[in-house]
């Protein structure tokens, strides 16, 4: 899977909120979709180089995906090999690290990680683009920067929010002629977004935590919107999760931590008005959230057309414009 040769030149399907129409549109199109008082929410999350190959001291191939840094030579992380390590192995990666099993937390590893190097610094150095699993090719050079939002600032991601890869200066310097203001939140997203849900019961499906922010300015911001009539449009899921899990009644609060939050149809938004995304992995979580979100049929339909007229799927793929069900 590979991106288009212009971050613009994705495709774009808008439903209509109200007729439920189809429109098949360009990405290039979007800054005319919003209008003057609307507010445009990204993520601005950096994704980090952690993925890390190598084996094990007893010869087997080994895949390390770092989800998060605990502390200089600590992390937690996937470890993809034949069978799960044992606290106690050593893992002799790419580069000349070396990490040992420390534990097992939940369907994560602690690791140690050994030499002069931080973890930071030793991805910097060794790590490799953490692509989707469903991307089956090695991670390229050009995948360093389109597998990133052009306005990524904040580390600590290992999946890009991908409905940010859309847009590049053009586009933003188009939506800043039209008035349209931007506003940032940080959620850093974790491999568990591409985790499916495999219980029958969506209560028992457990959501991995991840970090997220949302400041003083950008709660500023979406008060201003909603006191002018403006919309509330969210670049991706994560920017979903992140307002909504900030807002106790109609507008969200300064926080920063960790959510879990699992969307589902039946769910009340009370921040966001719109929503762009790219199209998701069926019985992903993800997709559940567009379906709760513009309503399970609009989105089921929409989807049927995109496959019908050859639409890219996922995070090197197109995208699609929605409004709330309830707007």
């Amino acid at each position: 899977m590979q991106p288009s040769r212009q971050r613009s030149d994705s495709r774009l399907l808008c439903v209509d909120p109200g007729r439920g129409e189809i429109r098949d549109r360009h990405f290039r199109d979007f800054p005319q979709m919003l209008g003057r008082g609307d507010l445009l929410v990204f993520n601005n999350t950096r994704v980090i180089p952690a993925r890390l190959l190598g084996r094990k001291e007893s010869g087997g191939r080994v895949e390390v995906l770092v989800e998060r840094i605990t502390a200089e030579h600590e992390a937690l992380a996937q470890v993809r090999a034949s069978k799960a390590p044992r606290p106690g192995v050593r893992l002799l990666l790419e580069g000349g690290v070396t990490a040992v099993v420390a534990e097992r937390v939940a369907d994560l590893f602690r690791l140690v990680f050994y030499g002069e190097l931080d973890v930071p610094d030793l991805l910097g150095e060794f790590g490799h683009v953490p692509l989707p699993p469903y991307i089956k090719r090695k991670d390229e050079a050009f995948d360093t920067t389109r597998y990133q939002t052009i306005f990524a600032s904040k580390p600590g991601a290992v999946a890009a929010p991908t409905a940010g890869l859309h847009f590049d200066e053009d586009t933003l310097q188009r939506l800043r002629t039209r008035g349209i203001d931007t506003a940032w939140i940080t959620l850093h997203v974790g491999a568990g977004t591409f985790q499916p849900v495999r219980a029958d019961n969506l209560d028992e499906h457990v959501m991995h935590y991840e970090y997220f922010e949302v400041d003083e300015v950008t709660c500023g911001k979406i008060a201003a919107a909603r006191r002018h009539g403006g919309r509330v449009v969210a670049v991706g899921t994560t920017v979903v999760r992140s307002l909504e899990a900030a807002t106790r009644e109609l507008l969200p609060e300064p926080c920063r931590g960790e959510t879990n939050l699992f969307i589902t149809p039946g769910y009340r938004f009370r921040c966001v008005d719109a929503l762009l995304t790219n199209f998701h992995l069926p019985e992903s979580t993800l997709l559940m959230l567009v379906c709760a979100f513009a309503g399970r049929e609009r989105v089921l339909s929409a989807y049927q057309h995109a496959i019908e007229k050859g639409y890219r799927f996922y995070s090197y793929g197109d995208a699609m414009f929605l409004e709330s069900a309830a707007a």
